[in-house]
Protein backbone atom coordinates (compact mmCIF):
# COMPACT_ATOMS: atom_id res chain seq x y z
CA UNK A 1 0.00 0.00 0.00
CA UNK A 2 1.10 3.26 -0.90
CA UNK A 3 2.54 5.44 2.22
CA UNK A 4 1.09 8.76 1.67
CA UNK A 5 -2.48 6.32 1.82
CA UNK A 6 -1.64 5.37 5.68
CA UNK A 7 -0.56 8.74 6.42
CA UNK A 8 -4.08 9.65 5.28
CA UNK A 9 -5.64 6.97 7.17
CA UNK A 10 -3.86 8.03 10.02
CA UNK A 11 -5.07 11.72 9.73
CA UNK A 12 -8.80 11.00 9.22
CA UNK A 13 -9.27 8.62 11.93
CA UNK A 14 -7.28 11.09 14.30
CA UNK A 15 -9.31 13.73 12.84
CA UNK A 16 -12.41 11.35 13.92
CA UNK A 17 -11.26 10.68 17.33
CA UNK A 18 -10.77 14.59 18.04
CA UNK A 19 -14.14 15.37 16.73
CA UNK A 20 -15.27 12.67 19.45
CA UNK A 21 -13.56 14.14 22.15
CA UNK A 22 -14.73 17.99 21.04
CA UNK A 23 -18.04 16.54 21.40
CA UNK A 24 -17.72 14.44 24.22
CA UNK A 25 -16.61 17.23 26.17
CA UNK A 26 -19.28 19.95 25.11
CA UNK A 27 -17.19 21.89 23.05
CA UNK A 28 -19.29 21.00 19.84
CA UNK A 29 -21.95 19.09 19.20
CA UNK A 30 -22.33 16.33 16.76
CA UNK A 31 -24.93 18.03 14.67
CA UNK A 32 -22.60 21.07 15.03
CA UNK A 33 -19.55 19.05 13.24
CA UNK A 34 -22.46 17.34 10.84
CA UNK A 35 -23.04 20.61 9.42
CA UNK A 36 -19.52 21.53 8.71
CA UNK A 37 -19.10 18.45 6.97
CA UNK A 38 -21.72 19.07 5.11
CA UNK A 39 -20.81 22.33 3.48
CA UNK A 40 -17.26 20.94 2.77
CA UNK A 41 -19.32 18.36 0.77
CA UNK A 42 -21.25 20.62 -0.88
CA UNK A 43 -18.53 23.49 -1.66
CA UNK A 44 -16.53 20.00 -3.18
CA UNK A 45 -19.90 19.10 -5.03
CA UNK A 46 -20.43 22.67 -5.98
CA UNK A 47 -16.99 21.96 -8.27
CA UNK A 48 -18.03 19.39 -10.12
CA UNK A 49 -21.52 21.15 -11.65
CA UNK A 50 -18.94 23.41 -12.82
CA UNK A 51 -17.27 20.18 -14.94
CA UNK A 52 -14.14 20.56 -12.74
CA UNK A 53 -14.32 17.07 -11.21
CA UNK A 54 -15.45 13.71 -12.60
CA UNK A 55 -17.56 11.47 -11.18
CA UNK A 56 -15.08 9.73 -9.82
CA UNK A 57 -12.73 12.39 -8.79
CA UNK A 58 -15.63 13.70 -7.04
CA UNK A 59 -16.19 10.32 -5.25
CA UNK A 60 -12.52 10.54 -4.05
CA UNK A 61 -12.42 14.22 -2.83
CA UNK A 62 -15.57 13.22 -0.77
CA UNK A 63 -14.28 10.20 0.91
CA UNK A 64 -12.92 11.36 3.90
CA UNK A 65 -15.59 14.35 4.10
CA UNK A 66 -18.43 11.29 4.03
CA UNK A 67 -15.99 8.64 6.71
CA UNK A 68 -16.11 11.80 9.05
CA UNK A 69 -19.38 11.90 9.27
CA UNK A 70 -20.27 8.60 9.68
CA UNK A 71 -17.55 8.63 12.26
CA UNK A 72 -19.42 11.69 13.56
CA UNK A 73 -22.72 9.40 14.09
CA UNK A 74 -20.91 6.86 16.28
CA UNK A 75 -22.28 8.18 19.82
CA UNK A 76 -19.21 9.56 21.89
CA UNK A 77 -19.22 6.94 24.36
CA UNK A 78 -18.83 3.57 22.06
CA UNK A 79 -15.46 2.46 20.56
CA UNK A 80 -14.94 4.24 16.79
CA UNK A 81 -15.28 1.86 13.97
CA UNK A 82 -12.04 0.96 12.46
CA UNK A 83 -10.72 3.16 9.20
CA UNK A 84 -11.51 -0.26 7.15
CA UNK A 85 -14.99 -0.78 8.87
CA UNK A 86 -15.39 2.95 8.18
CA UNK A 87 -14.25 3.10 4.64
CA UNK A 88 -17.07 -0.25 3.88
CA UNK A 89 -19.94 1.73 4.88
CA UNK A 90 -18.63 4.72 2.71
CA UNK A 91 -18.08 2.51 0.21
CA UNK A 92 -21.95 0.68 0.36
CA UNK A 93 -23.39 4.28 0.12
CA UNK A 94 -21.55 5.59 -2.96
CA UNK A 95 -24.49 3.83 -5.04
CA UNK A 96 -27.26 6.25 -3.55
CA UNK A 97 -24.26 9.06 -3.66
CA UNK A 98 -24.35 8.65 -7.39
CA UNK A 99 -27.81 8.72 -7.82
CA UNK A 100 -28.21 11.39 -7.00
CA UNK A 101 -27.02 13.74 -9.68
Amino acid sequence: MNVANLQLEGLLMAIATINNVLVRKGVVSSEEIDIALRKAEAGETAAERSGELSPANRDAVNFPIRLLQLANQCQPETDMPSFSALARMVGQMKEAYNDQR
